[in-house]
C-alpha cells in the first residue's frame, strides 16, 4: 500500500482536537438536536462541493455498487449516531453522554475481531480497558444511571455502537475510494437521512438566531471536516481500533475547551482520568507498532 505523505497519527491527533469542540457548539446552539445535526452535515457537504466537483466528480462513475451501499450505510449510521447522541443530552448529563459515546474501543475490538479477524495482544486489550476506566473517571462526579438519565445513557451507548459501525465500514471502503469521494458520499447520505428524520419529527428548519447559524457552520468545519473527515482519511492506513482509542482523548479536549471558552473548572478526577487515558493510549500505540514491525 502506498505510504501516506503525512503521518496518520498526527492527522488523527488533529481530528481528536477538532471533534472535542462538538459538545461545546451543540450546547450553545438553541435548535432541536436533529436540526443541529442536519445543518452540520449539510454545510459540510456544501463546503466540500467545490473541491469535489473540480477534482473528484469523475471518480463517482467508477464506484462499485457494493461500495455505494457500504458508504451510504456508513452515512446512515453516522446520522443516527448524531440523532441519538444529541437526544441523549436531553435526558442525561453532558459528561455521562460524552463518555459513554467514547466507549468505542469495546465495540471496536469486538467488531474488528468478528468482521476483520484482527487479533490483539493482552497488553493492547488491557490498555483499552484501562483507558475506558480513565474515561469513566473523568465524569465520575457527574455520571447518572437512574431515572430518565438511564434513558439518556442507553441512547448514548447505542450512539457509540453506531459510530463504531460507521468507522468499521469505512475501514473497508477507504481501501478502494479516495478520502474526498468516500466522505462526500457518506456526508450526503447522512444529510438526506437527517432531513427525512427532522421532517418526519416535525422539527422546524428555521428561522433561527444568527448565532445558531454560526454554530452550525463551526460544527461543519471543525468536528466534521477537520474531525470525522480526517478520521476517514486515516482509515486507509490505521485500524478502527486505533482511531477509537484516540477518540478517548475527546473528553480531555472537551474539558480543556470548556475551561478556556466557558470558564468551567477542571476537577481532579478529570486530570487523573486524562493522565490514565494518555498513558494507556501510549502503551496501546507502542504495542501496535511493535506488532506491525514484527510482521
Amino acid at each position: 500500500m502506498k505510504q501516506p505523505k503525512i503521518n496518520p497519527y498526527f492527522v488523527i491527533a488533529i481530528g481528536v482536537v477538532s471533534v472535542s469542540s462538538s459538545a461545546i457548539f451543540v450546547k450553545l446552539a438553541t435548535a432541536e438536536s436533529a436540526i443541529i445535526a442536519f445543518y452540520r452535515l449539510m454545510f459540510s457537504v456544501l463546503l466540500m462541493l467545490p473541491l469535489f466537483l473540480m477534482k473528484y466528480r469523475m471518480e463517482l462513475t467508477k464506484v462499485k455498487k457494493m461500495d455505494w451501499m457500504l458508504a451510504s450505510a456508513a452515512g446512515i449510521f453516522l446520522a443516527f449516531h448524531f440523532i441519538l447522541w444529541f437526544e441523549s443530552l436531553t435526558y442525561t448529563s453532558v459528561a455521562s453522554s460524552t463518555v459513554l459515546v467514547t466507549l468505542q474501543p469495546i465495540f471496536a475490538f469486538a467488531g474488528a475481531y468478528f468482521f476483520y479477524k484482527e487479533r490483539f495482544s493482552v497488553k493492547a486489550i488491557l490498555s483499552g480497558v484501562v483507558a475506558v476506566l480513565g474515561s469513566l473517571l473523568i465524569s465520575w462526579g457527574d455520571f447518572k444511571v437512574s431515572g430518565l438519565a438511564l434513558i439518556g445513557d442507553m441512547l448514548a451507548i447505542i450512539a457509540c455502537g453506531l459510530i463504531t459501525a460507521y468507522l468499521l465500514l469505512g475501514q473497508t471502503v477507504r481501501k478502494r475510494l479516495s478520502s474526498i469521494t468516500y466522505t462526500f458520499i457518506v456526508y450526503s447520505a447522512s444529510t438526506i437521512t437527517l432531513f427525512i428524520y427532522a421532517w418526519a419529527a416535525g422539527n422546524s428548519f428555521g428561522p433561527y438566531p444568527a448565532s445558531d447559524w454560526i454554530y452550525f457552520i463551526l460544527l461543519a468545519i471543525f468536528p466534521n471536516l477537520l474531525g470525522h473527515s480526517l478520521f476517514n482519511w486515516s482509515l486507509r492506513w490505521v485500524s478502527t481500533t486505533t482511531i477509537s482509542m484516540a477518540i478517548l482523548l475527546e473528553p480531555i479536549g472537551a474539558a480543556l475547551l470548556a475551561y478556556w471558552l466557558l470558564g468551567e473548572t477542571i476537577q481532579w478526577t478529570q486530570a487523573v482520568g486524562g493522565a490514565i487515558i494518555l498513558a494507556s493510549l501510549m502503551i496501546f500505540l507502542r504495542d501496535e507498532q511493535n506488532n506491525s514491525s514484527g510482521l
